[in-house]
């Protein structure tokens, strides 16, 4: 299993059907919130929850460890997560930016607590990481609507 395709292979794909994903609500013990600033379309120059798409033949627990490596530096299992709930994400824009493509997902927004003392690693998704408290993602106008449709399954109101 490959999964990885050429850039126009996967415009062909961002153009013509949904993709799969899994969105990280990464959560320290006092309730802050993982989120990055995203260097790349969609949702550029936004704070986001770190994730990304599931690749075809991958299993969600195979997923989800690659993801969590990748986005945080560290695998983590799925077993330590719990599921949020089923989104939808709908931009206008595109990976590469391409003129008329949109980008259409599906993503599995997962909770995964973390010890207080949890240091993410960086990416070349995110120009940086933060610790959000839930009230400052709902005043902050950097933090995108998609990342605040989380907060009701997060705090429970």
């Amino acid at each position: 299993m490959n999964g990885y395709l050429s850039r126009d292979e996967m415009l062909a794909l961002v153009k013509h059907a949904p993709l799969v994903s899994i969105d990280l609500l990464v959560t320290r013990p006092d309730g802050s919130v993982l989120l990055g600033l995203r260097e790349n379309e969609p949702a550029r120059d936004h704070w986001f929850a770190p994730g990304g798409r599931i690749l075809k033949g991958e299993r969600l627990s195979e997923a989800f460890a690659r993801l969590t490596r990748g986005e945080l530096g560290q695998a983590f299992a799925l077993s330590e997560a719990s599921l949020l709930g089923v989104y939808e994400h709908h931009y206008e824009t595109n990976f590469a930016q391409a003129p008329g493509v949109s980008t259409h997902y599906v993503v599995l927004g997962h909770r995964l607590p973390v010890a207080a003392d949890f240091a993410p690693a960086g990416d070349d998704q995110h120009r940086e990481l933060r610790w959000w408290r839930p009230e400052q993602m709902t005043e902050a106008n950097g933090v995108h609507r998609y990342t605040r449709e989380y907060l009701p399954a997060l705090t429970g109101r």
